[in-house]
């Protein structure tokens, strides 16, 4: 089902969020986290969204309710279609071949392996700390 955006040229926050179906405050943290959506304001301040912020809206959703993207997956999807001109699709049907999966969905799949991350956490610590070593001393 397509969303119907009525024609108007500005919508306030409320309408947006009504026709996004998410909630005020998190259009407003999106606008923080998203520097390619920045809604003008009005003579009192209020955020006046046009129909691209709307359809942004829709498509910031599908990437991060339906897709499970992270915001920072979000935003690199974003970056990359926008450089290449397309749209955010739906979510893939199910049935399609695994290997098809995104690699920005991965941090979201539980049963993660606490072995190796705390074998990962350990070698990193480690090379801080020989790192650490290596800085030159500070002359007075």
């Amino acid at each position: 089902m397509a969303l119907e955006i009525p024609d108007k040229l500005y919508f306030k926050i409320g309408e947006v969020a009504e026709l996004a179906g998410v909630k005020p405050h998190v259009l407003r943290y999106w606008e923080s986290e998203f520097g390619s959506f920045r809604p003008s304001k009005s003579k009192t301040n209020q955020r006046l969204y046009q129909k691209k912020d709307i359809e942004f809206v829709v498509q910031l959703k599908e990437l991060l309710h339906n897709q499970g993207y992270t915001i920072a997956g979000a935003r690199k999807k974003i970056r990359e279609l926008s450089r290449a001109g397309a749209k955010v699709t739906s979510a893939e049907q199910p049935g399609q071949p695994e290997d098809s999966v995104d690699q920005m969905l991965l941090p979201l799949v539980s049963g993660f392996d606490s072995e190796l991350i705390n074998e990962i956490r350990d070698d990193i610590v480690k090379l801080r700390d020989s790192l650490k070593k290596d800085l030159p001393k500070k002359s007075r």
